[in-house]
């Protein structure tokens, strides 16, 4: 045995040869592993890894007849915060590079093994990575038990002194940094990364340092250059195109996302971005390509997001694939079943329910499903994705049947509490397939909400930061929009000085804010729920958790 706790642990084997599987598995046991679960496909292997625990994972590189990588594999599972840190993650390829070499030594992996290997030579390896999260027990167990304040103080401390392990406890550090919303200091140790080791992760941390301090430009440089030394770096194009959504260069950002998916076609969330933004672009078949992949990676992953059987059943029904469209209101009615008191999920079978209901001979069923979704629209828990599918939907009703004055209010009201940038707007206009007359509604309310800042601050400067503040308030009481709330919370609290009740007013915005959804939760079916590409995640609630939540 290699260790005197190694018949207590847990293996997953991953593997698509059965004779490997076979091989390496019976090297395992030989080196006093307890317990070893094999699996020979990613997809699979993926569900067990965000199921049960396991102590080790030793994974192949190349599938054979699948595009899918034991790199994708780690990459998705690192980047959504579902691998515990303490799991000892093993690598297995037919042939190296230098560059997978240097990945290894900077901890990407806990070690690599060349076929062919010895027995001797992966209990080597097994006992280097086990002796390592020993080492690093003090700041991983932190990690694990949500003290993230005291895990980086002590992985940063590892860093400042060069004990060893020093590049992934700085990168660690960095990476809290960030969870702890203070990117300025995360960008010096990522620069300081960056220094010693000028590796694309370390470069591309010090971009997700500047993006989350408000520097566009500068995080766009940084990735430009990243891109120019490495054009095969996924996370980069992933990062690149987060940024360009934000920007409303959505054809950009479609872009970006067809080359990281591309370039890791195992990945199941950037599949779905990519579909996403292609079907808010108007690219059908390429959006059903990719959204389609996904089903085949598995609806059962945390991973999978149920929106997307939404916008396949939209792009069925496009296509005139009534068949298809069943078939996705069956699949989310499954769906459900997981999660049975998420409203998110009732909304979205409804939607599916409507489609269905839109084929000839059901109209009225789909009107009246329709109205009733519509009718959550000043909810606290309608959010942004539930805007724009609404607003999918009724642009799918024949006009002879569309209600006319009923939907103009509709899409003003959405579109006064959730226009808050231009991105958002932009995406509005997207969902109702850029109809003109939902996209004068759209661009109306749009200037409305620019008009009621501008004339708020123009009262800030005649010295009425008082009833600046008030007008601001009572429309975003009244329309819900986040931005004309926030902005009369940050003017009260400014001038909590010149006005009695200043600390009232801010208060009474924030609840505000807090008690219905943020506006801007996702745009163009990117979430934005701050998982940055090539992070090391803190653990904490589950990818389907947040996907699925009750509100």
């Amino acid at each position: 045995m290699i260790d005197r706790d190694i018949h207590l642990a847990r293996a997953l084997l991953v593997d698509g040869n059965p004779l490997l599987r076979s091989v390496t598995a019976a090297q395992l046991r030989d080196a006093g592993v307890g317990q070893v679960q094999s699996a020979g496909k990613i997809k699979e292997a993926r569900l067990f890894l965000e199921r049960e625990h396991f102590d080790i994972v030793v994974c192949t590189q190349e599938f054979e007849g699948s595009p899918d990588t034991g790199q994708d594999l780690l990459d998705e599972l690192r980047r959504e915060n579902l691998l515990p840190h303490i799991t000892v993650f093993l690598m297995i390829t037919a042939s190296v590079t230098y560059s997978q070499v240097v990945e290894a030594g900077e901890s990407a992996l806990d070690g690599l093994l060349v076929r062919p290997y010895t027995a001797a030579l992966m209990c080597q390896r097994l006992l280097e990575a086990r002796n390592r999260k020993r080492e690093l027990a003090d700041v991983l167990r932190a990690l694990e038990t949500g003290h993230v304040e005291v895990a980086f103080a002590r992985a940063l401390k590892r860093f400042n002194d060069g004990l060893p392990y020093a590049a992934y406890c700085g990168r660690l550090a960095a990476e809290l940094l960030l969870t702890l919303n203070r990117p300025a200091d995360a960008k010096m140790v990522f620069e300081k990364l960056v220094q010693s080791k000028a590796s694309s992760w370390a470069r591309l941390g010090v971009a997700r340092a500047q993006l989350a301090a408000g520097d566009t430009t500068g995080a766009r440089r940084a990735i430009a250059a990243v891109l120019a030394d490495d054009p095969g770096s996924a996370d980069a194009h992933d990062l690149f195109g987060r940024i360009l959504v934000e920007q409303c260069d959505f054809d950009g950002a479609l872009r970006e996302y067809r080359a990281a998916s591309s370039l890791t076609p195992g990945c199941l969330l950037r599949a779905q971005h990519a579909g996403a933004l292609a079907f808010y672009q108007g690219i059908g078949p390429e959006a059903l390509q990719f959204l389609e992949r996904t089903l085949g990676m598995g609806v059962q992953s945390k991973l999978f997001d149920a929106l997307s059987l939404v916008l396949i059943a939209v792009l069925r029904f496009d296509a005139g694939n009534a068949q298809g469209v069943v078939a996705m209101h069956k699949q989310l009615q499954q769906y459900r079943k997981r999660f049975p008191e998420s409203v998110r999920l009732q909304r979205l079978e409804l939607a599916a329910q409507v489609l269905v209901d839109l084929q000839p001979g059901s109209h009225d069923a789909a009107i009246a499903g329709l109205r009733q979704i519509s009718a959550q629209a000043g909810e606290d828990n309608f959010d942004l994705e539930a805007a724009n599918v609404v607003i999918a939907l009724w642009a799918r009703v024949p006009d002879t049947l569309l209600p006319a004055q009923e939907h103009e209010a509709l899409v003003e009201r959405i579109a006064m509490r959730f226009c808050t940038s231009k991105a958002i707007g932009e995406v509005l206009v997207a969902s109702a397939r850029r109809s003109a007359r939902d996209e004068a509604v759209i661009r109306r309310s749009q200037a409305r909400v620019s008009q009621l800042a501008e004339k708020a601050m123009e009262g800030v400067l005649r010295g009425d930061p008082e009833g600046a503040a008030r007008t601001l308030l009572a429309e975003g009481e009244s329309s819900l929009n986040a931005k004309l709330l926030e902005m009369a919370a940050l003017v009260a609290r400014r001038h909590a000085a010149t006005f009695e009740g200043a600390d009232a007013l801010a208060e009474r915005a924030t609840q505000q804010i807090q008690r219905s959804c943020r506006a801007g939760n996702h745009i163009a079916g990117i979430q934005r729920t701050g998982r940055s590409p090539g992070g090391l995640q803190i653990r904490g609630r589950s990818p389907t958790e947040s996907a699925n939540a009750t509100a």
